[in-house]
């Protein structure tokens, strides 16, 4: 098998194509979302680079691979183009992700004030993650009032930045890094 080129050349000219072929600018509202879809990932994976093995690094790379499912989802104009059945996600992602919240959730002493980021360096990352989710969960809303998208990726960057918020919460909780809150000087 021949490697294909890093480099094609088709988006000099500031266009790209989207799954199906449509090719639309690269400022369009679209390709913001699935971009900051992608930055997301980015970050994640450093994040899963910080931490020990166990149950959430499972979890961050099967979020990994979901978000990818999302970015095609997103790469996708409904409007013109059918989805794939491989850039569907089911609706049991969300489900595990918030049997987790709730799991970690129950862990975490309660809060009664703003938390501010930062702890221990995995836990400011997870910060840095929920942020940058709520950036694409903005993007994704902002696509869905001009195209159609497709079911669970809305509900499913919600939950994620929900997670991201208490994860950091349980890495600081577990490694015994005080967490500061809003106020406290």
């Amino acid at each position: 098998m021949k490697k294909s080129n890093l480099y094609t050349a088709t988006g000099d000219k500031g266009t790209t194509s989207l799954v199906g072929g449509k090719r639309v600018s690269k400022s369009d509202v679209r390709l913001e979302a699935y971009g900051t879809t992608d930055e997301l990932n980015a970050h994640i994976g450093l994040l899963v680079a910080m931490m020990p093995e166990g149950d959430d690094v499972a979890l961050l790379r099967r979020i990994q691979d979901n978000l990818f499912i999302v970015g095609s989802a997103l790469a996708t104009d409904l409007s013109t183009t059918q989805l794939h059945e491989a850039s569907r996600l089911d609706a049991g992602e969300i489900a595990l992700v918030e049997q987790r919240i709730d799991y970690l959730d129950s862990i975490v002493p309660p809060l009664c004030k703003f938390v501010l980021p930062g702890g221990s360096q995995a836990a400011a990352q997870a910060h840095v993650c929920r942020t940058v989710c709520r950036r694409a969960e903005r993007c994704v809303c902002a696509l869905a009032e001009q195209h159609p998208i497709a079911d669970n990726v809305s509900c499913y960057i919600n939950r994620l930045s929900d997670y991201f918020f208490v994860l950091a919460r349980y890495i600081n909780h577990s490694t015994h890094t005080p967490e500061r809150f809003w106020g406290d000087r």
